[in-house]
């Protein structure tokens, strides 16, 4: 099969390593503008959010292809989004309340974001016209 042959695996990995790099890049780029928790809380719930959007679309619509997924769900959401930084903010929080508003602002603006993703997306598709080309 073509999808077997080294270079379409090589062009894979160089997707991705385009993604990572603008993902991790953006995340540095927030971490300079916002304190730490508040920026890695923001970046996790917007890349919940684009992530929702991407995977809705996708799935449900299919006007998002292979490669645009792997670049942008695999390689830049995926470095945007750290759920080590997040693991190691609450390590290290001071105590008991400051871990679980850590936890519930990542875990609950994470959901909340693919649940905002997935409805925009939702309300994207319902707008589209249907039949005819497509750009």
């Amino acid at each position: 099969m073509a999808a077997d042959h080294p270079l379409v695996r090589l062009e894979t990995l160089a997707l991705i390593a385009v993604g990572g790099f603008a993902g991790s890049n953006l995340r540095l780029f927030a971490m300079e503008l916002l304190a730490d928790v508040p920026s890695i809380v923001l970046v996790n719930a917007v890349g919940s959010a684009v992530l929702g959007f991407l995977v809705y679309e996708a799935e449900y619509t299919g006007h998002i292809g292979s490669q645009t997924r792997t670049v942008f769900a695999t390689g830049f959401l995926s470095s945007l989004t750290t759920y080590s930084t997040f693991a190691l903010q609450t390590a290290f929080a001071a105590g008991p309340l400051t871990i679980g508003g850590i936890v519930t602002a990542n875990y609950g603006l994470g959901f909340a974001g693919v649940l905002v993703g997935r409805a925009l997306a939702r309300r994207l598709g319902a707008s589209r016209p249907t039949g005819g080309e497509t750009a």
